[in-house]
């Protein structure tokens, strides 16, 4: 079973049925778990999910969700994802990415998902973002997005 990696653009729309995002999130979802792929998900992208769950809505792409609503979310992240920590292996992998790619401000967290990718051997990526990501295809990762199941 190949493990695909749900950035964490995907995991705020997958719980947000509000959200214009959702349905093409979840539809690319339900096509990957279709074809015998697993979810996981890095520390990193939890802990943003965190930040802008409860961020507040007032500020730059806040959701301003109470906490026992956020935690809820995580519990079924928990659930459905397995979630990836660090290790030495994978710093080492960060370093040698943000050298090679001359990695510079925001972007070093982009490179540290990649690094955990690369350090438990995942090979492919669903995001929303694939811009930030297409750098490190020479790295091996692929990189998808939910408008490639849709087309």
């Amino acid at each position: 079973m190949k493990m695909v990696l749900l950035d964490t653009g995907i995991l705020l729309r997958l719980l947000n049925a509000d959200d214009p995002l959702h349905g093409p999130v979840r539809s690319a979802a339900k096509s990957l778990r279709r074809q015998g792929h697993s979810f996981c998900a890095s520390f990193q992208n939890m802990a943003e999910f965190w930040n802008v769950s409860t961020r507040p809505a007032a500020a730059r792409g806040g959701l301003g969700l109470d906490l026992e609503v956020v935690e809820r979310r995580v519990q079924a992240i928990d659930r459905w994802c397995q979630i990836l920590i660090d290790s030495e292996s994978s710093y080492r992998q960060w370093r040698s990415l943000i050298v090679t790619h001359a990695v510079t401000g925001v972007s070093v967290h982009d490179a540290r998902i990649v690094a955990v990718m690369l350090a438990h051997n995942i090979p492919t990526l669903l995001t929303l973002n694939d811009r930030d990501f297409r750098r490190y295809e020479s790295n091996g990762i692929e990189v998808v997005t939910p408008a490639m199941f849709t087309a």
